[in-house]
């Protein structure tokens, strides 16, 4: 599981109150299979569909739990933003507007996989705010939008530093041959 981007927090230290509640969030769907498929999936600049799935749950936890609203829906629906599986960067997979189809797939997804409430449903199917015309209805929805874009410029912006790394290293190997 590791840790979410630019968090120094492991997310397998239960010892840990924030992450033992966190957890105790989203254990059931955390640990399913259909979750983890999207491993196998990329979503931003190296990163997997699965692990910026946890980031943007991650951080909605902390920043719904941090107001006051209801962190726990926030933390589901944050996981489970994403659940759709097909490469929408291939032109056969695509069904219609992405930004739009693929979170009511991943809506649609989530109700069959693991029942959801009203505003797990709502964050799910709006995440894609304001790409999307649709204003979401709860302020968790809003805190899942922010937390996902907040996270795809966060994994951008690292994939192009871990490729400046490799750039130089390789440079400075071959300095020394």
């Amino acid at each position: 599981m590791g840790k979410a981007i630019l968090s120094a927090v492991d997310l397998e230290n239960i010892n840990n109150t924030a992450v033992a509640e966190y957890m105790d969030c989203v254990r059931d769907i955390f640990y399913s299979d259909k979750i983890k498929k999207l491993d196998n999936y990329e979503q931003h600049n190296h990163t997997s569909r699965l692990q910026h799935s946890i980031n943007v749950s991650y951080y909605s936890f902390l920043w719904s739990r941090r107001l006051g609203l209801d962190y726990r829906s926030a933390a589901r629906a944050g996981l489970m933003h994403d659940m759709y599986f097909y490469d929408w960067r291939r032109p056969s997979s695509l069904r219609g507007y992405h930004p739009l189809w693929h979170a009511l797939v991943a809506c649609d997804n989530a109700k069959k996989e693991f029942g959801i409430n009203d505003i797990e449903a709502d964050a799910i199917k709006k995440h894609m705010w304001p790409c999307i015309i649709n204003f979401p209805k709860y302020r968790e929805s809003y805190i899942v939008s922010f937390a996902d874009k907040f996270c795809a410029m966060a994994e951008f912006f690292d994939g192009i530093e871990t490729v400046k790394k490799v750039t130089r290293l390789k440079a400075a190997y071959a300095a020394r041959k």
